[in-house]
């Protein structure tokens, strides 16, 4: 076992389970669109207040895109994903009968989807071997070391090459977990760190003198 199979089984072991529990491809696709430039908090909680409203894809294509942005406020562009969130359902209505496709190129065809929504359908939902790369998975996966990417997409395409197949579903929700709990974008709480010892960047900081806190 590598250092990077070791740091995974590690975090498995020691970080908490991701929040959100629905695997209902559609609620996924929906909340992962809102999520986009917002707090996790604010994403799982505006979703829920979404669907009690408009559970099913017919009800929010005909829902009114002023009481779509209402109901998810305060969530970053809101009022954008309102429309895209409409539209989507739409789509999903009409061309797939109210199931989400479970193809990487369809999703990318739909309104606000871009490789990590898809990705996290695909994996969360689906099941299928996919690695959905967002700001926590690329920030960590090069402050360990295992890359070397400027790119989300870099950091997808470098990850399939280095991660064996067992890990690429949960590969999200574990570096997303770690990364709200403990290496955090600012201040990351090296000292607490259950695999600081196979990280680069710890193991840099320590050369200087600096080994994080709290």
């Amino acid at each position: 076992m590598n250092e990077i199979e070791k740091t995974i089984e590690i975090l498995r072991k020691s970080v908490p389970p991701h929040p959100y529990k629905s695997r209902e491809p559609f609620r996924v696709l929906v909340a992962t669109i809102i999520s986009q430039r917002t707090k996790d908090e604010v994403t799982y909680t505006v979703a829920e207040k979404l669907f009690e409203k408009y559970p099913t894809p017919e009800k929010l294509m005909n829902a009114d895109e002023k009481d779509i942005a209402a109901l998810i406020y305060p969530a970053g562009f809101y009022q954008q994903k309102a429309k895209k969130i409409k539209e989507v359902a739409r789509i999903i209505h009409e061309k797939y009968h109210n199931q989400v496709p479970d193809s990487l190129d369809e999703l990318l065809t739909l309104p606000g989807v871009g490789r990590k929504t898809a990705n996290i359908v695909l994996s969360r939902c689906y099941g299928k071997d996919a690695i959905a790369v967002d700001t926590h998975v690329h920030r960590i996966s090069n402050r360990l070391g295992w890359i070397n990417t400027k790119t989300p997409e870099e950091t997808e395409k470098a990850l399939r090459e280095i991660l064996p197949k067992r890990y690429w579903k949960d590969i999200n929700e574990l570096l997303v977990m770690f990364g709200r709990t403990i290496c955090r974008p600012i201040s990351p709480k090296c000292d607490i760190c259950p695999v600081k010892k196979y990280c680069k960047y710890y193991r840099e900081k320590k050369k200087e003198g600096w080994v994080g806190s709290a």
